[in-house]
């Protein structure tokens, strides 16, 4: 399993390489935004954010756009919007430092088996019956495509499947945990609270916050525009 590693402090990479070795994976080591973005692409990326030639929020941006590779954020910044805004641009786990191996293991493989996933499944009931159409609400779960008249909307994966988890159910209530069980796997080690970061980037980038109704207490149901 290639792992590509971004990171510039060698304090901190050494023995980041040396226990991702010993746990079974095949790391690879840049130090720059230019590297990671040159490398070939790996099974997973560790991403850290400060990073000498650019910002390591530009880099996830440039990575998710050109790839769907699982980027798990590794990074000293611990503040809420910078979770917020890597997850929005296509992150599927942030850790911040320090960590353990172990965690950091756990929360890759955690990654691993949601990017890896089969999706047949879950597009096998949408086959036949082609796109669901809720007035100007076009979800095409075969092609991965949210319109909203015309125009499509730019969904990060996660985004994308959590979308369509709603609405492949209108007006019933997914509890916050079968959310988690669905779209992100039983083996999340992270909290409930990045369903509602997804939730809100969904209903900015839709344009109607009204079509996904908060259950207090609860989770979330799918309000069908006519």
């Amino acid at each position: 399993m290639q792992v590509l590693v971004v990171e510039d402090d060698t304090a901190i990479a050494v023995p980041l390489l040396r226990g991702l070795a010993k746990a079974g994976f095949e790391p690879t080591l840049v130090t720059t935004g230019e590297q990671a973005l040159e490398a070939d692409v790996p099974d997973v990326v560790l991403l850290d954010l400060g990073l000498p030639d650019m910002d390591g929020l530009d880099v996830c941006r440039l990575l998710r756009a050109a790839s769907d590779v699982p980027i798990l954020i590794t990074t000293a910044r611990g503040e809420e919007m910078d979770k917020v805004l890597c997850l929005e641009i296509g992150a599927d786990d942030y850790l911040v430092k320090p960590f353990g191996v172990r965690e950091l293991v756990a929360r890759m493989r955690a990654v691993l088996r949601r990017a890896t996933a089969d999706p047949s499944a879950r597009e096998s009931t949408t086959d036949d019956d082609g796109p669901r159409r809720f007035g100007a609400l076009t979800v095409d779960e075969r092609s991965r495509r949210v319109l909203v008249g015309d125009e499509e909307v730019a969904l990060t994966p996660k985004e994308f499947d959590l979308f369509a988890l709603l609405t492949s159910d209108p007006g019933a209530v997914f509890r916050r945990e079968a959310i988690i069980d669905q779209v992100w796997d039983h083996a999340w080690y992270g909290t409930t609270r990045t369903i509602d970061v997804h939730i809100a980037s969904l209903r900015r980038k839709l344009g109607h916050p009204e079509w996904i109704h908060t259950v207090r207490g609860v989770g979330f149901r799918f309000d069908a525009p006519q």
